[in-house]
């Protein structure tokens, strides 16, 4: 299995600057998304330095390392990188008045044969479609989703809530912070899409169901889903990265693989 990689982000129709970042590593398997928050520029700022800082430290990780890295080494990784990323935002929040306040949600992947590790904090989130059928498969960090799952308000109300942006959990907040991690069994065909709440919040699922379904490039598929967001209002920042996996051409020759059938 190999997996294919492509990321955008786009400032949308409202907002002047772009506080999201996006960067992919095919060769080490990563895809890191982030979403600042914060006065002037400082958003821009927390989301360069959480995508810069994890995207060089994990790579750098698993070149070290190799594939012969465990899910709980990964995690510990993962863990690791996204404290000190946590730390450094911190720091450079309470050091420059200018970027008081600043902070970032995150999504992070790993994505091997063996397995696809997910990391995140915040509302931005990432997304499977096999085959067919979409499946959102980070849980938000908000007031909204806590409303939701203590029973306060129902799905629908949720859809139209005023309150939608508001994160119970972000980098550079606080000085420690807690990344949820999670673990899946990619099937060839799958797609993963991480995306910044300024998609999630203008496409609903099933027209982004429908694009990642569609017979096109990874390229193309993400320009539609900005273009979608930008079409419904593009009233923030839009940023998507997709990944695919495929399978791996076969190196043996027809008669090699026929010798092995028989």
């Amino acid at each position: 299995m190999e997996f294919d990689f492509f990321g955008m982000t786009d400032t949308g129709r409202v907002r002047d600057n772009n506080e999201d970042a996006v960067a992919c590593d095919p060769l080490r398997g990563l895809a890191v998304l982030a979403d600042g928050m914060g006065g002037y520029n400082a958003g821009e700022i927390a989301s360069a330095m959480a995508v810069t800082f994890i995207r060089t430290e994990l790579s750098r990780w698993f070149q070290e390392v190799s594939t012969h890295a465990s899910a709980h080494a990964i995690r510990h990784a993962m863990e690791v990188c996204v404290g000190n990323a946590n730390l450094a935002i911190f720091n450079a929040a309470h050091a420059n008045p200018q970027f008081s306040g600043m902070g970032t949600t995150l999504v992070i992947g790993h994505f091997s044969p063996a397995r696809v590790m997910l990391g995140h904090v915040g509302d931005s989130r990432c997304y499977r479609c096999r085959h067919g059928q979409l499946e959102q498969l980070t849980k938000d960090h908000s007031l909204l989703q806590e409303q939701l799952e203590a029973g306060l308000i129902t799905p629908e109300q949720a859809k139209v809530a005023t309150n939608k942006n508001l994160v119970t959990r972000a980098l550079g907040v606080e000085e420690s912070v807690v990344v949820d991690v999670s673990e899946y069994a990619p099937k060839v065909g799958d797609t993963y899409m991480f995306c910044s709440d300024g998609l999630s919040d203008m496409v609903n699922d099933r027209e982004i169901e429908r694009i990642l379904s569609l017979d096109l490039p990874l390229a193309n598929k993400a320009s539609a889903l900005v273009q979608t967001a930008n079409e419904a209002g593009g009233r923030d920042n839009i940023s998507v990265i997709l990944v695919q996996a495929k399978g791996k051409p076969s190196n043996q020759s027809f008669l090699s693989r026929m010798l092995r059938k028989s």
